[in-house]
């Protein structure tokens, strides 16, 4: 069975430049057999709906704006997964997936998958996050997934458990476990909640605290995590890594599951 990750991608700058986090992206690499094909649920795939990609050749997608032109040359040209589109889109039956030609391999996909597999030679295929449902929906759907795990497919998470834009010091970004105090109260919390196995909480996460409401204030990216734990079997273990925050208000906490 593949183990499971969730990655908690942050700036899109992590995508070209070496970092203590793009370090714990590659050694995480080195603790997984090569997979056949990734399935990756990103939080910048946010749709009314549920869609996954199923073209052969996914596009680079620079979704975001006001960085360095070096940036937007980046290209990570994994091939896609039809036949992998299909088995989700049976394996999820009572649900509706649109078969989608257009979108590609946004930078919630790229700009970490590219630290675990440069050569991109991994098909890689994106599962949207259908915003019109509740997390149960994701935590629940997620389960139906998990017979991919036993033919070579990785299933992946990318997103950021706190994750508040609005709030950002921009001027201290690169400084290592900065963050604000609800921020802080947050990462604690929700870190215990997710060493102790207590996932119901975290699916109704917005009957926590005033700290935890603070660090999501909208689930995009939060509900990646909900994807990868949905999958987690009762004798897997979790071991967090790049558990820094950062910015004062994102996290960078990542998931591996085996």
């Amino acid at each position: 069975m593949m183990p499971l990750l969730f990655l908690g991608h942050g700036n899109p700058m992590n995508a070209i430049r070496e970092s203590i986090f793009v370090d714990g992206f590659k050694m995480v690499a080195q603790k997984i057999e090569k997979p056949n094909s990734i399935l990756c649920i990103s939080a910048h795939w946010y749709t009314k709906g549920t869609k996954i990609t199923a073209m052969p050749f996914p596009r680079t997608i620079h979704d975001f704006g006001g960085f360095p032109h070096e940036l937007y040359q980046v290209q990570y040209p994994a091939p896609g997964n039809p036949e992998l589109a299909e088995q989700v889109i049976s394996l999820v039956s009572d649900i509706p997936i649109e078969r989608d030609y257009e979108w590609g391999l946004d930078h919630g996909t790229w700009s970490v998958i590219k630290h675990l597999y440069p050569k991109a030679d991994i098909p890689t295929v994106q599962l949207s996050i259908d915003y019109m449902k509740p997390a149960i929906f994701h935590y629940e759907l997620a389960k139906k997934l998990t017979s991919l795990r036993n033919q070579g497919v990785l299933i992946v998470g990318s997103g950021n458990i706190i994750h508040n834009l609005r709030a950002v010091d921009y001027d201290n970004m690169d400084e290592i476990d900065y963050g604000y105090p609800w921020a802080t109260e947050a990462h604690v919390e929700i870190n215990d909640l997710i060493i102790n196995k207590k996932y119901e909480k975290l699916v109704e996460y917005k009957n926590l605290s005033q700290a935890v409401q603070k660090a999501i204030p909208s689930p995009d990216h939060y509900l990646p995590l909900l994807y990868i734990l949905g999958l987690q079997q009762e004798t897997e273990k979790v071991t967090l890594f790049n558990d820094h925050l950062v910015g004062g208000s994102l996290s960078m906490t990542s998931l591996f599951i085996s």
